[in-house]
This record gives structure tokens, sequence and C-alpha cells, in this order.
């Protein structure tokens, strides 16, 4: 065994623990000289089948992949293998470190799932919630001018009553003085505002 390397496998598989294996293979007599963390069932003596890296493009000198193999339980590995050579160039060991993917699969599509469109609010539960459709309407105007409360034109207050008025949500309980709090008016300009709306419909944005 090359004793030498062995700080270096051991260094290498504590830093990925528990998802790495690393193995010392003999390229003269095709066996494994050492392992750590196995998961693959393998243990030194085993044949170590360096005939597979004949299949492998080398993506820099002596280095191949990484590129993926499978576990006999079905779980996937991302390998990579280096032929370290001796002074006179000859292939010593070669170095295998093998990482198993499912941690960072499972990591993923945990990701994925959080990072998905998120569904409509069920209809069943906010259908009588108002204030919660005078926040997405006054949150929807504003992202579609790319403004914010306070610089809204009297225009766009206008229009943004109009379509709070279709809705209903002024008519509710305490409608007013919420819409007056979230335009940060007051209820007097607001009333103002509604009158001349309710008096000259506005054309709003049917979006």
């Amino acid at each position: 065994m090359a004793h030498h390397l062995a700080p270096i496998c051991d260094a290498i598989t504590r830093l990925l623990s528990p998802h790495a294996e690393v193995v010392l293979h003999d390229p003269v007599t095709d066996e494994v000289i050492g392992i750590w963390n196995s998961f693959s069932e393998r243990s030194v003596g085993d044949p170590s089948l360096l005939g597979e890296l004949d299949e492998q493009t080398t993506t820099g000198p002596d280095v191949y992949g990484p590129y993926p193999k499978s576990l006999a339980d079905g779980r996937r590995l991302s390998s990579v293998s280096a032929v370290l050579r001796d002074a006179a160039g000859d292939p010593e060991v070669v170095l295998c470190i093998n990482v198993d993917r499912t941690a960072f699969e499972e990591a993923s599509r945990m990701l994925a799932a959080f990072a998905s469109p998120v569904v409509g609010q069920p209809r069943a539960l906010f259908e009588h919630d108002w204030s919660e459709a005078l926040n997405e309407i006054i949150a929807d105007h504003l992202r579609r001018r790319g403004t914010t409360v306070d610089r809204l034109t009297r225009d766009d207050r206008l229009e943004l009553l109009a379509k709070l008025d279709k809705t209903g949500v002024l008519s509710q309980r305490r409608g007013v003085p919420a819409v007056a709090r979230a335009l940060r008016i007051s209820r007097s300009a607001l009333y103002q505002l509604l009158g001349q709306v309710r008096k000259e419909p506005i054309d709003a944005d049917p979006s």
C-alpha cells in the first residue's frame, strides 16, 4: 500500500464525510490497496476493475471525470479518478473519489419545491376576506406601474379607487378607513376622490 497517500485520502474523506468514499488502486495488480468510508461494499484486495477508465474521457492530465456511477442499491455517484505517477513517470497508484449524490439530489428537490410557483389562494377561504382583496389590488396596481403609494398621481388614485369600488371593498364595514390608510390619504380626501369616481366612472384597467 502507498502509505504516504493515506493521510491525503483520510483528509478528503473527513472533509466530505459522510458522502464520499475514497479508494486507492494498484494499477499493476488491479486491486484495491486502500479504502476509506466504504459504501460500495469493497475492501482491500478486491478487484479494482480499472478497465472502466478506458471508457472515460480525460478532463486533465491523468484525471478522469467527474463521471456517473451507480451502486447496487440504486444510489447514484459522481466519481473522479486520478493516476498518480512515480519519479520515472510510471503509474504508481490510482486515486478515486466517489461521492454519493443522494443527499444533494434530495436537497435539490426540496429547494425546487420551495421555489416552485405558489398556487392561487383557495377562494373558499378568502372570498370574504376583503382586506386580502384590498392588499392584492393595491399591490398589483403599484407593481404594474412600477411606483409606490406615495408617488401615485391623482389619476392613478382615481383609477385604483374605481377598481376597489367595483370589487365592493369600499362598501365593507371599515372599508373606507382601511383604504384611506392604505393610500395614505385622509378620509375626506378619499370621499372627494370617490365622489368623482362615482360621478364620472373611470375606465379602470380590466387586468
